[in-house]
């Protein structure tokens, strides 16, 4: 079934599609990210997203904490570059309890200053946490570099310094600044008729004020290529490679996003993976990701091999971007690589949390939804000639930029 949507007095839009399922996906998506953050308070976001479930005027922590677990439901939440979402999952007849619990959550939080410390802890573990695993610091490290001095470069989790110097009253300031209805997105998929959709997110939703927000977000500046080698204390050498990419409203987003996943997508036949691990057995895991925002982008190819092999994985991938930029994928080979990730879309939102997470994803961005037919239509006219074109700006030698934990 095709997915709904209708906007309150307030400017809240609200989008959701009907499942056969008693169990219902809701979540409210915030238009604010890491990249929102003045640079005095990086991580912000990503903390005001802990502090929401530490207290409210009307809820303690320990109340937001079992309102819904108590009756089998799951609360949970997540920050991006761009957007904060809080989200729940819970049976059909709860379906009230989540709503207002993530209005409260989002519109009345009070930041208790004994939470805020005992919270601190918490994310500076996290923080920790990535440190010690250089498959995932490397990906931060790599972004940072790509958006050097910019706020799109910088790590969702911020740092230590500027975590221990935050003040409930940056977290108050920050939410009063971001968190209106007009720049949320309250999506939900479940066996839940129209009219009580309507009824219960006017209920909890309707009475906060409409606010003007003005997203000030500075596009970052061209990047010169780097190379960069980091000694780290560690049995593998952790390598990515890649290139600034195109934003979300770029016309060759689609055809990158099909590109990507020719090279290292999940499926274990990705060019990578097939050259890498199946055929020369030098690597366990090599991926390629397409992060975009909205004025920007991030193309990355991520490996971990034995620190002696790392020039011979090199010279592999090398001599396969080389083919792929002086040469048009074969007719078969595209055909392949379009239905392959029709497929993975296919399987991808027939989870009814993934379906609920993208439509308010796609709501934010582009002020629609399209069906599967209509994304199936985008993929399926990209042509080997814009796949070249792709190949030659994003893995031109001259161009990439290199970054090695050896």
């Amino acid at each position: 079934m095709d997915t709904c949507q209708f906007t309150l007095p307030n400017g809240l839009r609200v989008v959701y599609r009907q499942s056969q399922s008693n169990v219902v996906y809701c979540g409210l998506t915030v238009n604010a990210g890491a990249r929102d953050e003045p640079l005095a308070e990086h991580g912000m976001a990503h903390f005001v997203e802990h502090m929401l479930f530490k207290g409210t005027k009307k809820y303690s922590a320990h109340f937001i904490n079992n309102r819904l677990e108590n009756v089998g439901g799951e609360l949970n939440a997540f920050t991006s570059k761009e957007e904060t979402v809080v989200h729940a999952t819970i049976l059909e007849n709860d379906f009230g309890k989540a709503l207002e619990l993530m209005a409260d959550m989002a519109f009345n939080p009070t930041f208790p200053p004994k939470e805020f410390e005992k919270e601190k802890l918490v994310v500076l573990d996290e923080i920790n946490a990535c440190k010690d695993n250089p498959a995932e610091q490397i990906f931060d490290d790599f972004e940072e570099r790509l958006f050097a001095q910019t706020p799109v470069g910088r790590s969702i989790l911020g740092s230590e310094q500027s975590l221990t110097s935050m003040a409930p009253q940056q977290l108050h300031h920050f939410v009063t600044q971001h968190y209106h209805p007009q720049n949320m997105i309250l999506s939900v998929v479940g066996k839940i008729s129209t009219k009580r959709i309507e009824e219960l997110s006017s209920k909890y939703f309707g009475a906060f004020e409409a606010q003007s927000r003005i997203l000030n977000r500075t596009t970052p500046g061209p990047c010169a290529p780097f190379r960069v080698s980091q000694p780290r204390n560690t049995y593998q050498a952790h390598c990515m490679l890649g290139n600034r990419a195109y934003s979300l409203y770029h016309p060759k987003r689609v055809a990158m996003s099909l590109f990507a996943n020719y090279l290292g997508g999940p499926a274990s036949n990705s060019l990578l993976s097939t050259l890498l691990r199946e055929k020369h057995g030098l690597v366990y895991t090599a991926e390629a990701n397409y992060s975009p925002y909205a004025d920007c982008g991030a193309f990355s190819i991520y490996f971990g091999t034995d620190k002696e092999k790392v020039q011979k994985c090199h010279d592999i991938i090398s001599a396969a971007f080389k083919k792929l930029r002086e040469t048009p994928l074969e007719g078969r080979v595209l055909q392949r690589i379009k239905k392959q990730l029709i497929g993975q879309l296919a399987i991808a939102t027939d989870n009814a949390e993934s379906q609920m997470i993208s439509q308010a994803k796609s709501l934010l961005v582009f002020d629609k939804v399209e069906t599967p037919e209509q994304i199936k239509e985008k993929i399926n006219a990209v042509t080997a000639v814009e796949l070249q074109e792709i190949a030659e700006e994003m893995l031109h030698p001259d161009r990439l930029s290199v970054l090695i934990y050896t």
